[in-house]
């Protein structure tokens, strides 16, 4: 995997934001936060929890909830161990819901985040058929809500190791905008278990130069190590 790929991809889908959070074991996406504040010049505001030096929270979680609720939050990050093609997410166990095979800490403040925050980057390293399904075994938020429910929120993208899928909205499926070097139009549909659009010709993602990498290097070391510091001890240009 190549995280400073993975990193350059998610800041420019950040863009602009005025204020993006990230939640727990998101190493890629805070990272890529930093990159997106530094682009910003100090004008993105970016919140992580865990974080005595990028949080201004004192009472963590709770906090970050209000926020999203007063529509001060503009980007956030969501995972599972189950996304399908409406954008759905499984945190909470895989097979019957009565007698699971596995089961999972719970989907904590997913559903209520995914409804409120405008832009949700879903984010997943791996990208086989076990983790994108035709349909989640179990809904702990879901990708789309019908007309009549009041939603500001929900999904943005879709980043894997392998690609990344736009949301559309309207039509309520995924479309693929790029693959990553080594990938090829035919082994992302052959490891995606979901239907999806995808362009006659898939472009390629942008692959990050040597000076990119550095300064994400340096993004990594100097403000991921203090939430992160495996992560940013071990990452590689």
């Amino acid at each position: 995997m190549d995280a400073a790929l993975l990193i350059s991809l998610i800041a420019d889908l950040i863009g602009d934001a005025r204020h993006v959070a990230t939640g727990a074991l998101s190493p890629i996406p805070t990272a890529a936060a930093m990159l997106a504040r530094r682009r910003s010049r100090g004008r993105m505001r970016v919140t992580v929890l865990g974080s005595r030096r990028n949080s201004r929270f004192t009472d963590g979680a709770k906090e970050l909830f209000d926020s999203a609720a007063q529509g001060r939050i503009d980007v956030f990050f969501l995972s599972g161990a189950q996304i399908d093609g409406e954008a759905n997410i499984n945190l909470l166990s895989i097979g019957e819901y009565a007698r699971p095979k596995l089961r999972f800490a719970g989907s904590f403040g997913s559903p209520y985040l995914y409804m409120l925050v405008p832009r949700v980057i879903l984010f997943r390293p791996d990208h086989d058929r076990r983790v994108l399904v035709p349909k989640v075994d179990f809904v702990s938020a879901p990708g789309w809500s019908p007309p009549n429910v009041f939603r500001p929120g929900g999904p943005q993208a879709l980043v894997t190791g392998r690609c990344l899928f736009d949301w559309l909205r309207e039509a309520r499926r995924f479309a693929l905008r790029s693959i990553h070097p080594g990938e090829t139009a035919d082994s992302v549909r052959a490891a995606t278990g979901f239907d999806y659009d995808a362009p006659a010709e898939v472009p390629s993602s942008p692959v990050p130069d040597r000076a990119l990498r550095e300064e994400i290097r340096d993004v990594v070391l100097t403000e991921v190590a203090e939430t992160y510091p495996r992560f940013a001890e071990e990452f590689q240009i």
